[in-house]
């Protein structure tokens, strides 16, 4: 197996990309631990397929952009499993509005959630992993980082920035043997994008080349890619699994 004996922790993993994640690692030997937004339902649900898979899991609450309840949880984890190998930086959400609507609050949020949650997640476990010369973190970009869409200039805004964020981390990290890349979704079947207009939703699948949307299991297979031993040369990469909605 090609996590054998590593210790995962993802942000939002109760459902969606966090929770196809969860499985994959498990099946491939992690115990893993995941945090998610009062979705305690969910939440033991997905710990439940875990420990089917013979692996240890643990979640708890914890709103990303709370610094000290990452850090705690972060320890925690630490304390309960053993030494991070793994972050899976996923956490996100969107407020679909016309430019001109948003408000500060709104700004704030999306821009908190994505930006300051992944990076005091990442600082939270990063100094162990350095300390022992080796760990991996992934970041959960999008595609709409590279590409932009309307009616989400801060989300867009975001991931344009976890793309940056995550070459700037992966320049000091490297050389102490942390790999840090991320991974930009397309449009993918989750409840995120279920929130989207079905007239939007269906003109999106229209557009793709592959006229569908991604499973999560799908962007699971990437995340794995670039946490596992196959992913050993891949340094400040952003691979963007999108059905052809951006080729670059």
């Amino acid at each position: 197996m090609k996590l054998a004996g590593q210790v995962a922790l993802v942000t939002g993993g109760s459902r969606g990309i966090g929770r196809a994640t969860a499985l994959v690692f498990a099946a491939e030997g992690a115990d893993f631990a995941f945090c998610h937004l009062d979705d305690g339902t969910k939440a033991d649900e997905t710990a439940s397929e875990i420990r089917a898979l013979g692996r240890r899991a643990m979640h708890r609450s914890v709103d990303v952009v709370d610094v000290a309840a990452s850090r705690a949880f972060a320890g925690e984890v630490a304390a309960a499993l053993g030494p991070i190998d793994i972050l899976f930086n996923n956490a996100g959400m969107n407020i679909r509005k016309r430019f001109e609507d948003y408000t500060e609050a709104d700004y704030d949020r999306i821009l908190d959630v994505h930006m300051k949650g992944m990076f005091f997640m990442a600082q939270a476990v990063y100094p162990a992993m350095a300390a022992r010369g080796r760990g991996c973190i992934v970041n959960v970009a999008s595609q709409r980082g590279l590409k932009g869409a309307v009616n989400s200039a801060p989300y867009c805004a975001a991931k344009a920035a976890i793309i940056g964020f995550t070459r700037a981390l992966a320049c000091e990290a490297a050389p102490k043997g942390v790999r840090v890349n991320a991974v930009a979704p397309g449009p993918i079947v989750t409840d995120l994008t279920a929130t989207m207009a079905p007239e939007d939703r269906q003109a999106f699948i229209d557009a793709l080349p592959v006229h569908r949307f991604g499973r999560p299991e799908e962007i699971a297979a990437t995340v794995l890619l670039l946490a596992g031993p196959d992913g050993a040369f891949y340094v400040g990469a952003t691979l963007s699994p999108n059905g052809g909605d951006v080729m670059y």
